[in-house]
């Protein structure tokens, strides 16, 4: 298991509308030589999801927050508001924790780049990129983010990383045949171990 340093904390919705945004940022965290972590990481029905959170938060130096799902839901006609919830939780962490907590850096997103003013004031000042419903748009603004937390790695251009995605996305029916996994129905750790075997064959 890396340590700190290496762990980024994925905090986004997880529906399938937004799937091939949640697919693209677990490949260029990975491409970009860390591990991505999320809520659904963990199956394990008898712990309490928001501690499930709050540990993963606290084992991340990183996070990524897409807080662009702010329509309401059909069912109940509320919003949800998960996304802005652990985005507190980590800034949080950064603002309290102890000397590890408070070195803690993330990227927050949304689907424009200042419609959070209208929403979400308060964290008006911090650096928000759009991803604008792109993949290719979300690995750019993830991968030059980590670039600027670590300008001394060097790192592939977002297109080159953007081309590889493709390419892995090209090869994924051909490795979940070989693993056999439903390309279907692959969990976020089936999605992860894919990636992984993609990336050992395919190093930049």
């Amino acid at each position: 298991m890396l340590p700190y340093q290496g762990y980024v904390f994925i905090n986004c919705p997880f529906d399938p509308e937004y799937r091939p945004i949640f697919e693209a940022l677990i490949f260029v965290v990975h491409d970009c030589g860390y591990i991505a972590r999320c809520a659904l990481q963990v199956a394990d029905s008898g712990q309490v999801r928001i501690q499930k959170i709050q540990q993963i938060i606290e084992e991340c130096r990183y996070g990524i927050h897409d807080i662009s799902r702010t329509e309401l839901d059909k069912t109940n006609q509320l919003p949800r508001f998960n996304m802005p919830l652990e985005l507190g939780l980590f800034l949080g962490a950064q603002r309290y924790g102890n000397k590890q907590q408070r070195v803690k850096t993330c990227k927050i997103l949304d689907m424009d780049r200042f419609r959070f003013q209208k929403f979400c004031s308060d964290i008006a000042g911090q650096d928000i990129s759009a991803h604008e419903g792109s993949p290719e748009h979300a690995i750019k603004a993830v991968r030059d983010w980590f670039r600027s937390c670590r300008p001394r790695i060097l790192l592939p251009g977002a297109s080159k990383i953007a081309q590889r995605y493709t390419l892995f996305r090209y090869n994924l029916p051909f490795l979940c045949e070989t693993m056999k996994l439903d390309e279907e129905d692959l969990t976020f750790i089936d999605f992860q171990n894919v990636v992984a075997t993609w990336l050992k064959i395919n190093r930049w």
